[in-house]
């Protein structure tokens, strides 16, 4: 009998270790971080390769629907909605984030990212920076769902 326990309780922490990361499926609100207003929602699928990507769902700011137009490559004048903009976000431990990157459609530049879950899951602050995480910038979503 404890033999069965055992591996029973070694089975689902096997299952547990593979189960989905707590940000895949969930959608949040991005705020920028110059004007302080909601400017997309975006939601996180997780690749076969067990990092994480963000796609816009849809665009909030009137008149910011349009193409990326200062993108390069195969983002270059493709539509917002849609448009892949986190790659590779991978769980460090934790609420912890770290080796993703972002895209910024505004100015068609890709960024380093690391991000945390704050505020029990209700908020991901993200930092988006060039080289070191100290020349960046941040900004806070909010959990829609």
């Amino acid at each position: 009998m404890k033999k069965m326990l055992l591996v029973l309780g070694l089975f689902g922490a096997a299952i547990a270790a593979h189960a989905a990361d707590q940000l895949n499926g969930t959608v949040w609100q991005t705020i920028d971080d110059a004007t302080n207003k909601p400017k997309a929602l975006v939601v996180f699928t997780e690749q076969k390769n067990g990092t994480l990507s963000a796609n816009i769902q849809k665009v909030l700011t009137p008149g910011e629907e349009n193409a990326c137009t200062k993108c390069d490559g195969p983002y270059k004048n493709k539509s917002l909605r849609g448009l892949t903009i986190v790659r590779g976000l991978k769980n460090v431990g934790g609420n912890e984030y770290d080796n993703g990157s972002i895209l910024d459609p505004k100015n068609g530049k890709t960024y380093s990212l690391k991000g945390e879950l704050i505020n029990g899951g209700k908020q991901l602050k993200i930092r988006g920076y060039l080289g070191f995480s100290v020349l960046g910038r941040n900004q806070t979503w909010n959990r829609v769902h």
